[in-house]
């Protein structure tokens, strides 16, 4: 998995964009009904906080009335849900959180955290607040936003967690190391936002080295896990892939993903790219790329999006059975206008490699054709950008590894 962020990345085109924004998102929870200081209600997830590490707050995502809906992405991508859906369902989510340092297991409030953590549906749960909390919304470059923050008085569950047989197995099997057990529950379609709870709720990995994961971490720790397992595969297969370019787009995100017979590497570009770029000479954009032997560091620029996007690249080349090398173009527009997580760019990634791929008989049949299409589509010469990449430069001027493989 990767190592823990050092520094984060604060400056991302969509929480800028996110910040414009406020009062949309204001109006949006001025519709919730009025928020209790104590209520029972359910639990669809935890958040686990990063400031302070190792002494964390530790929150429990909880109000009256959440159902399913609340708390999963694939409902909101499978159902089409749109923006403001998404934000009004989250923004409803009470974070009722606690201190705690990430080992501290003997307490009762870690335990019910767990609990929830582990559950496959909203568990019961009685909520004691500190006060009465006013209806916002925390956003991040990579997390799934979430409601007002309150501390936690007290808390109970009111009834037994729905908790899968799997999931049972690797929490008990305490000489299992967490990579192991991701990669059991993932090859037995438990999905990516389920392992990120069960990761930052300290459930997984050998006894000793068990601990709670700041949600955020959990997330690229997961989409880098499982990724890294199958980029060991892919680099096995002989065949490459052919010069191929998928489009698609998602919620305002826009991808165009190029894929070249040559063995694996990967490279992600994000670039803001608002109504007006046609005035622009240079984008907002930020990127990072790694090689045939992977990077050594965090991808400090791109932060959790980087993971997210690779996984489903991974995906493809494992189901056509060929290593090939790929690079990733991501237009944010305007309309996407609050960041709702790396699980968008994981499922618009996923659907746009879906889509049906158009084929080049050349690297510079393939280039001519991408710059073209961001020209008629943003009204944007994409020349200036297009020679930042390492990926492209590589291929033009570096021996090729693969003749000693």
């Amino acid at each position: 998995m990767v190592g823990i962020p050092k520094k984060k990345n604060e400056e991302h085109p969509v929480l800028k964009n996110a910040h414009l924004f406020y009062e949309r998102i204001n109006e949006l929870t001025k519709k919730h009904s009025k928020p209790k200081e104590d209520f029972f209600g359910a639990a669809p997830n935890i958040f686990v906080g990063r400031y302070g590490y190792p002494n964390i707050n530790v929150g429990i995502l909880s109000n009256e009335q959440v159902t399913d809906e609340y708390d999963d992405p694939l409902i909101w991508y499978n159902k089409n849900f749109d923006i403001p859906r998404i934000v009004s369902l989250r923004s409803f989510l009470i974070n009722s959180n606690f201190k705690s340092h990430v080992k501290s297991f003997n307490d009762r409030l870690l335990e019910m955290t767990q609990e929830v953590g582990m559950a496959k549906k909203p568990v019961d749960v009685e909520i004691n607040l500190e006060k009465k909390p006013h209806y916002k919304l925390e956003v991040g470059a990579d997390i799934t936003p979430y409601g007002p923050t309150v501390k936690l008085k007290k808390a109970a569950l009111t009834e037994n967690p729905s908790i899968p047989s799997k999931v049972q197995k690797v929490f008990s099997d305490t000489d299992l190391k967490a990579v192991s057990a991701i990669d059991y529950l993932s090859k037995n379609e438990f999905d990516e936002h389920y392992l990120t709870k069960l990761l930052s709720a300290g459930t997984l990995g050998v006894k000793t080295e068990r601990k709670l994961v700041p949600t955020r971490w959990s997330i690229t720790a997961v989409d880098d896990t499982l990724g890294k397992r199958n980029i060991k595969k892919i680099k096995e297969y002989e065949h490459k892939m052919n010069y191929q370019v998928y489009t698609g787009d998602y919620m305002g995100n826009y991808y165009i993903i190029m894929f070249f017979p040559e063995i694996w590497s990967y490279e992600l570009f994000e670039s803001y790219m608002p109504n007006d770029a046609w005035k622009l000479k240079e984008l907002n954009t930020f990127t990072d790329y790694e090689d045939y032997n992977s990077r050594k560091e965090y991808a400090y620029n791109t932060v959790g999006g980087y993971y997210a996007a690779r996984l489903p690249v991974t995906e493809l080349l494992l189901r056509e059975k060929k290593q090939g090398s790929a690079l990733l173009l991501r237009f944010v527009t305007d309309d996407y206008w609050v960041p709702l997580g790396v699980w968008v760019i994981r499922q618009t990634v996923r659907r746009t490699l879906s889509n049906k791929p158009l084929e080049f008989g050349s690297k510079e049949e393939m280039i001519k054709h991408v710059k073209d299409k961001i020209k008629n589509e943003f009204r944007y010469d994409s020349t200036n950008l297009l020679e930042k990449s390492i990926l492209l430069r590589n291929l033009s001027t570096q021996t090729k590894i693969s003749k000693f493989l």
